[in-house]
C-alpha cells in the first residue's frame, strides 16, 4: 500500500519550512520518537504473551526502533548539540485517546495506531529528505523503507486480529484525527507537530 494514497492529507509545506528552520529541535525530537516506537513494541510483548507473530516481530521492530535512535543520536552528537528534554507533542497522545479499552479492540487500536504514527514519520521523512543537508538527506532516505515495513507490520497484524471488527472504519477514524492533528495549530514545533503558530 502507497503510504501516500493510505494518509488522507499530506504534511504542510509551512512545516517542512519550521523543520528547515528547526534541525537542532527536529533531530532530539526525532529521537525521542524512536525510543517512544521502542518502548510501544515492548509494550505491546509485554501485554500479549499469547500471540507469537506479535512477539517475534515486536522484538525485531523495537531492536530496528533502538538502532534509529542510536543512529540520530550520532548525528545530534556531530552537531555538537545537547541531547536535552522536550516536551511531547500532542499528536500521538491524542491519537491514542480514541482506543478502546477492551479487548481486542484495545490491541486493534493500538495497531492502527502505531501503524498511522508509522505511516506519518515516513511520509514526514520523504518530504524532508530533499530540503535538508546531505547527511540528513541520506540518513532520511535511508529510513524511508524500514519505516514503511514497520508501517505494514502493524497493519498487517491489526488485518489478523480483526475478524468480527470493523477494521476499515477504524482505519479510517484514526486517519481522520491524525490529518485534523497534522492539519491543525501547534504552538512548538516538534517532528509530529501541526501547522506552525507564527510567534509574535
Amino acid at each position: 500500500m502507497n503510504i501516500n494514497k493510505f494518509l488522507f492529507c499530506s504534511t504542510p509545506s509551512s512545516w517542512l519550512e519550521a523543520a528547515k528552520q528547526n534541525i537542532p529541535t527536529l533531530l532530539i525530537d526525532h529521537a525521542n520518537c524512536e525510543k517512544k516506537a521502542a518502548s510501544t513494541a515492548l509494550n505491546l510483548m509485554y501485554r500479549y504473551v499469547d500471540k507469537p507473530k506479535l512477539l517475534l516481530q515486536m522484538s525485531k521492530l523495537a531492536r530496528e526502533e533502538l538502532r534509529h535512535f542510536e543512529q540520530v543520536v550520532t548525528l545530534i552528537n556531530k552537531r555538537n548539540l545537547d541531547y536535552t528534554q522536550l516536551s511531547s507533542s500532542r499528536y500521538a497522545g491524542e491519537l491514542r485517546k480514541s482506543v478502546r479499552t477492551f479487548e481486542p479492540a484495545r490491541l486493534l487500536d493500538t495497531l492502527i495506531v502505531s501503524a498511522i504514527v508509522e505511516a506519518r514519520s515516513c511520509e514526514r521523512f520523504a518530504s524532508l529528505a530533499p530540503l535538508l543537508e546531505d547527511d540528513l538527506s541520506r540518513f532520511y532516505s535511508e529510513l524511508l523503507k524500514s519505516e514503511e515495513r514497520h508501517f505494514r507490520v502493524y497493519l498487517d497484524l491489526a488485518e489478523t486480529i480483526s475478524e468480527d471488527f470493523p477494521l476499515k472504519k477504524r482505519i479510517e477514524f484514526f486517519l481522520e484525527e491524525d490529518c485534523r492533528l497534522i492539519q491543525s495549530e501547534d504552538a512548538d514545533f516538534r517532528f509530529h507537530s501541526g501547522v506552525p503558530v507564527a510567534k509574535p
